[in-house]
């Protein structure tokens, strides 16, 4: 029953959407990099969006396009359950229509499809991985959060950190704290080199060893969690976002109440402002800088025809994409609180949004706009500011129709080494016959030789009996002639 009532929680919205930078071929690279070194007055990198969903395909957006750039084969993934993992990869949660189970899917640039499936123990929702791509990190339905090696899919832990589904995971800037949001309104922060690090039974049963704090923060499903610096901002499904400071052992420093339900938040890298997605299809609009509980909070006049749940900074923390449950995902000029770009409308559903953004040496940040996925540094980084040019979008297309016509030759190529290896083990088979028959001829032959020699023998010596009994005949003869001549004289 629980998990039954944790799957149509979670599968009410179902895709997903992800901004983040292109990773691609040495080819595209290189182009980027030139494409850098002419424009490099340009002020900020361009990101893409992805969207996921359980019953469609993940779609790949720019930011400045609204037309799907690529996109690949669909994964049954429920809120929170779209990450980024390392350079290259991309991973969302599965459960099974069929049988229930729960299993994580695996993308790479390189093809469409899935690339790799690690199973684990129970249906996972939200799911993130840590700054260098090595572990993943899912929320379980018995609230337990798991972590797996991102390389070889093995469960590395599982700890049992809340009594309630785990709805919401959240790592801080650096990566050393791991947060998570229960259905129950609880939040746990665990350091997060606990949580990949392994250790014996006894240390994964004793939950004060593991647990840095705990506390009752909503009196409902804790919906996301974002932070800066050291603020942490939960919003959840009982109409408020709470402000606490990480640095005091999480106490409440204000509650911003709303008059719906609240699914997402994005928070600006200063402090400033923050973004709230309402269940009414409204983006709030507040500001962080207000000292005690009072806070004027606006919604933005546009209206989505469903709830808004993800939401994330884009261009410089000058644009905002939200994306809500009836699959519209638009983009807004946050000083206006306008829509600006509105994105295709290949999707039903939407039930998440990460941000990855371009800093001109490498990727930065993960989910929402704060989680420092980091996607590469120094020399060996990807430039993002060229994607934003056409002919950039036009290479991405083209270098996924060579992926696919790579697969569609590879499958060519093992189909027709499977069917040589047919025609080689019947050719196999014909010589065997051939040599059976050749060899069964040679014996007849030698038989037949055999039999001819014997033959001739056997004709030479009657032939030499007769003459000898002729001889021996005439013999006799002559020596009777003899005698009857001798008796006449």
């Amino acid at each position: 029953m629980k998990r039954q009532k944790y799957l149509k929680k979670h599968y009410k919205t179902k895709p997903q959407v992800v901004v983040f930078t292109h990773p691609s071929s040495c080819f595209l690279i290189s182009l980027l990099k030139q494409k850098m070194s002419s424009s490099s007055s340009s002020s900020s990198s361009n990101e893409l969006i992805l969207t996921s969903s359980p019953d469609g395909p993940i779609m790949v957006y720019d930011t400045v396009s609204p037309t799907a750039v690529t996109q690949f084969s669909s994964s049954r993934s429920p809120s929170r359950g779209l990450a980024i993992v390392g350079r290259r990869l991309l991973a969302a949660s599965h459960v099974s229509p069929d049988t229930g189970a729960g299993s994580i899917n695996i993308y790479n640039w390189h093809g469409s499809g899935v690339f790799r499936n690690f199973p684990v123990p129970e249906p996972v929702a939200p799911l993130i991985a840590t700054s260098d791509g090595a572990f993943l990190l899912g929320g379980g339905i018995s609230g337990s959060v798991v972590s797996l090696s991102s390389s070889s899919g093995d469960v590395i832990r599982s700890i049992a950190v809340h009594s309630s589904p785990v709805s919401s995971l959240h790592l801080t800037d650096d990566g050393s704290l791991l947060i998570s949001g229960s259905e129950d309104g609880t939040i746990v922060i665990v350091p997060s080199f606990k949580i990949v690090g392994g250790g014996s039974e006894e240390e994964e049963e004793d939950e004060e060893d593991l647990v840095m704090n705990k506390w009752k923060a909503h009196s409902d499903s804790v919906t996301d969690l974002k932070s800066v610096m050291k603020t942490l901002v939960s919003c959840s499904s009982d109409c408020t976002c709470k402000f606490w400071n990480l640095g005091d052992r999480g106490i409440l420093m204000r509650t911003v109440a709303f008059p719906c339900c609240i699914s997402g938040v994005a928070l600006d890298s200063t402090e400033t402002a923050f973004y709230a997605g309402g269940a009414d299809g409204y983006v709030y609009n507040g500001s962080m800088k207000v000292v005690g509980e009072a806070c004027e909070v606006r919604n933005w006049a546009r209206v989505h025809g469903g709830s808004v749940v993800a939401l994330g900074l884009v261009n410089g923390e000058r644009g905002l994409v939200s994306a809500a449950e009836d699959g519209s995902v638009w983009m807004w000029d946050v000083e206006k609180g306008e829509v600006i770009m509105v994105f295709g409308d290949e999707l039903i559903t939407v039930s998440d949004m990460i941000v990855i953004k371009g800093n001109g040496g490498g990727f930065g940040d993960g989910k929402g706009s704060n989680n420092n996925f980091a996607v590469g540094k120094g020399s060996g980084s990807f430039i993002s500011s060229g994607l934003c040019e056409e002919h950039m979008l036009r290479t991405l297309n083209k270098i996924t129709e060579l992926e696919e016509v790579k697969d569609v030759v590879f499958h060519d190529k093992k189909k027709a080494i499977d069917m040589l290896e047919t025609v080689i083990q019947m050719y196999e088979r014909l010589l065997e016959l051939i040599l059976k028959e050749v060899t069964k001829a040679i014996v007849e032959e030698e038989g037949e030789d055999a039999a001819e020699e014997e033959k001739d023998e056997k004709d030479e010596k009657a032939e030499k009996d007769e003459k000898d009994e002729k001889a021996e005949k005439d013999g006799k003869d002559e020596k009777a002639e003899e005698e009857q001549g001798k008796d006449d004289n």
